[in-house]
């Protein structure tokens, strides 16, 4: 009797070891590509009546679906994750993911990357990822002046979330001596998907931010250059108002110095014409004694004549009487 028990517990344990220690999860799709209003079909194998979670991805990372099904005693799944609607700003085109996660198989996992464009004609389309990096700096900046640098991560077009250390963990920047300072642990997020550092520069010269990023294997850069002076802008701009000042100061004074300048040739303008009219005056007068001097030289001439005659006279008389 102690026999046939024992052999009934090995036998037991024999058929329960492949279900505890085994390792069995296979996921496929029945395509690669999908458009609007196709079913998404997934399928596989796994332990034989265990749990799966199944999952969707969006290209950003988030979730677009979650469903939980039971393999059956034969050790086969499939099922119907979802029915592709048509593209939006929540499910947009681009390339997703498939993950089948067994709860009894310590958390194995596989994915499948899959496209959803607006059509799955049989034209070979490549499922993959587009990741981009876009970096925005000022261009110009202050010695010791701090500044913001941001970095927008998206894929196919959805923005990127996540700690921003881990996605931009290899960032740097070149600084003017060729030094390249790590960015690491030094990111604040914005947005999902919209990162910036705050960065004080010690020295004039060209700084290039270099940003790379990396999600879910795929890898992306970016970079922008900013040009440190000695001071930034709003410095040069305060010099050109101050300058500006003394100009308007200065055009003031040259307007005022104008209108003198106007009323001293009102001034000239008026005297000159006092001038023409005294001139006028004297000519008139010059004039006048001409005339008059013609008069008196009329009347002068008889009286010279008749005094010529009087003396002429008295001589006559004076020799007459000798």
């Amino acid at each position: 009797m102690k026999q046939i028990v024992w052999v009934l517990s090995v036998i037991i344990i024999a058929s329960t070891i492949p279900s505890i220690y085994a390792e069995d999860l296979d996921l496929f799709t029945d395509s690669d590509v999908y458009s609007d209003g196709q079913p998404l079909f997934v399928y596989g194998k796994a332990l034989s009546n265990e749990n799966l979670i199944l999952r969707l991805f969006a290209p950003d990372g988030t979730i677009v679906i979650f469903d939980q099904i039971i393999v059956d005693s034969e050790g086969s799944f499939n099922h119907v994750l979802l029915t592709w609607p048509d593209a939006s700003t929540k499910i947009p085109y681009g390339t997703y993911t498939v993950e089948a996660i067994s709860t009894t198989q310590n958390g194995l996992s596989k994915t499948v990357d899959i496209k959803f464009t607006s059509t799955s004609e049989l034209v070979e389309v490549p499922v993959e990822r587009r990741v981009t990096t876009s970096v925005f700096a000022p261009e110009i900046a202050a010695v010791d002046q701090p500044f913001r640098v941001f970095a927008q991560v998206t894929s196919d077009g959805l923005l990127v979330g996540g700690d921003p250390n881990e996605l931009l963990g290899t960032s740097h920047v070149h600084t003017p001596t060729d030094q390249v300072v790590s960015l690491s642990q030094s990111f604040a997020t914005l947005h999902e998907g919209l990162y910036y550092i705050d960065y004080t520069p010690r020295q004039k010269g060209t700084y290039v931010f270099h940003m790379v990023a990396f999600s879910k294997g795929t890898i992306s850069h970016g970079s922008a250059a900013t040009s440190v002076l000695s001071q930034d802008i709003s410095g040069v701009a305060e010099q050109i108002v101050k300058l500006n000042s003394i100009l308007d100061e200065t055009s003031g004074e040259l307007d005022r110095l104008k209108s003198e300048i106007e009323g001293f040739g009102s001034t000239l303008e008026s005297a000159s014409k006092d001038i023409d009219s005294s001139v006028t005056s004297i000519s008139s007068s010059v004039n006048n004694i001409e005339e008059a001097s013609i008069q008196l030289n009329s009347l002068f001439f008889p009286i010279v004549a008749s005094i010529g005659i009087i003396v002429a006279l008295q001589i006559a008389i004076f020799a007459r009487r000798r």
